[in-house]
């Protein structure tokens, strides 16, 4: 990029940036503490509240690179603009849905939106962003990222100490409402300058197989893996993904270059970040679980101590900078072998103390912001210039992917661990006993109900059973990054990320004003 052509507001821009990544962070996971007052008001099934949570993830998934895409054709910031509105539009309707069918709806289209803001945050990184600053800006972006995990539960939790349930998606209304004036007034357009037709039998291949395959991850644990439901819909979704692969390497207008399937620091970087997410995901899904059943904390108290993870914002500006001088593979499987001792350290929790869990938390923060920003550049560079939104796809869809199967897989590893882990209930009637192998939820429900000293001896007997199936859960989420760390020694090449050649002329930015010594005293640059 031409210094001269350097945007002199680009820091302020990814300030925007980052400010629709945590909303986009915070609506995937703020309603995971607000379910049990969602079920007792809208009386929803168990069926139900499992879907208030999916179709947010199936929506977003399945759609990534149909987003990614459409923002190459028709432009970035418009893509980064619709999915702002959608999630505002959708959030408010949400807060006061009337029935567990109306708010499945609108977490179906608040995921639409968080799948044009995700891509379009990275793509236009990459466009306002010269070379030799897009490492930087992707780390304080990844940084960003991590914010959102903590705060979504901190703030969820406040709201729901003194408000109804639908105040948790009021929360992100005037952070949206501000993201919109910014981006509009702040960031530039980009797109593909040579406007080459839409590759929509791509687009229909893309979203069949992300949809088709988050499907099947998501309903695997209801199912059962091996039940005839689960196995087609993966089987479905791997094929549709493989046939877009297959037609991406063939078409004459791709959504990817065909060199981006073919290159080891695409794939390595891929795989990596996959496992990064598939630990982050389930390692919420079994902590949320054990500090609010297990050590009893209310959900203020409960977010309040996934803070640790904060330790992200650490490690994201470490491992750009590491990344430069030894290249990623060398970060990559670092971090990854973290990754296995945070996965491990976890599994040491027990009932008596929590100092472990939050030390597990600490440490994987870091770790993850160690691996991500490294590795989403990684990819980046391996894509031209004018397919930078369908890359940034794939980096979100490789994480939304990697966080569906973590859920799935460590729960059911959970589940199972669970209820082998308790012992005979003879003297419970049958519906509690039910609930109680359900889960640790459903026994902190029945051990309410009964109360008194025989209350607490099935709550400790559940949290004990409990604590045994976390250990399990960890050690195969472990057992995931040790394999990670095999494939990406493997797959990365040494040295630096290399940038791709572009796969035709050069793209045209939008006029940027004159480069001036003056407009770089104006500029306040937020990252040191």
């Amino acid at each position: 990029m031409d210094p001269s052509a350097v945007n002199p507001g680009r820091w302020r821009i990814l300030a925007v940036l980052c400010l629709s990544l945590i909303v986009t962070g915070m609506d995937n996971l703020i309603l995971n503490l607000a379910l049990p007052r969602v079920q007792h008001d809208l009386a929803a099934t168990g069926g139900e509240l499992q879907w208030i949570i999916d179709a947010y993830t199936l929506a977003f998934g399945g759609l990534l690179l149909l987003a990614g895409g459409l923002g190459d054709r028709f432009g970035r910031k418009r893509m980064l603009l619709t999915g702002l509105v959608l999630i505002l539009g959708f959030s408010l309707a949400a807060a006061y849905a009337t029935s567990p069918a109306m708010l499945i709806t609108m977490r179906a289209g608040m995921g639409v939106g968080g799948a044009f803001v995700m891509p379009a945050t990275l793509s236009i990184i990459k466009h306002v962003f010269p070379a030799g600053e897009q490492a930087k800006a992707i780390s304080v972006w990844a940084g960003s990222g991590a914010i959102g995990v903590p705060l979504g539960p901190v703030l969820g939790g406040l709201l729901l100490e003194h408000f109804w349930w639908g105040s948790v998606f009021l929360i992100s209304v005037p952070v949206v409402l501000v993201a919109i004036v910014a981006a509009a007034v702040m960031v530039p357009e980009s797109r593909n300058p040579k406007r080459t037709p839409l590759d929509l039998f791509g687009v229909l291949l893309s979203v069949a197989g992300l949809g088709v395959l988050v499907y099947g991850i998501i309903e695997g644990p209801r199912f059962g893996w091996t039940d005839a439901r689960t196995l087609s819909a993966l089987s479905a979704g791997t094929l549709f993904v493989a046939a877009f692969v297959w037609w991406e390497r063939r078409t004459a207008h791709p959504m990817l270059s065909a060199a981006l399937f073919r290159s080891p620091q695409f794939a390595g970087s891929a795989v990596a970040m996959f496992c990064v997410n598939f630990c982050l995901f389930g390692l919420l899904f079994v902590v949320t679980q054990y500090l609010q059943f297990v050590r009893g904390h209310g959900p203020l108290e409960a977010g309040v101590r996934l803070l640790p993870v904060l330790t992200a914002i650490i490690g994201a500006g470490l491992g750009g900078k590491l990344a430069e001088r030894l290249g990623v593979r060398p970060v990559a499987v670092t971090g990854l072998v973290a990754l296995i001792g945070s996965m491990l350290l976890m599994a040491r929790a027990d009932a008596g103390s929590e100092q472990v869990a939050l030390w597990a938390l600490a440490l994987f923060g870091f770790t993850m912001g160690l691996v991500l920003p490294p590795c989403a550049n990684a990819i980046l560079a391996a894509a031209p210039e004018e397919q930078g939104g369908a890359a940034s796809a794939v980096t979100d869809a490789t994480l939304q992917v990697g966080g569906s199967l973590g859920i799935a897989v460590v729960g059911s590893v959970l589940t199972t661990a669970y209820r082998e882990g308790l012992p005979e209930l003879g003297g419970l009637p049958a519906p509690s006993a039910a609930a109680v192998h359900d889960s640790l939820g459903g026994a902190a429900e029945v051990a309410s109900r009964i109360g008194g000293e025989a209350g607490g001896g099935l709550l400790s007997i559940a949290s004990d059973a409990y604590v045994g199936a976390l250990s399990d859960a960890m050690t195969a989420a472990a057992a995931v990054a040790v394999a990670g760390v095999l494939a990406t020694l493997l797959l990365l090449p040494a040295g630096r990320p290399r940038p791709a050649a572009a796969a035709g002329p050069a793209e045209e930015a939008p006029a940027a004003p004159a480069f001036s010594p003056e407009l770089l005293d104006r500029e306040r640059n937020p990252v040191a």
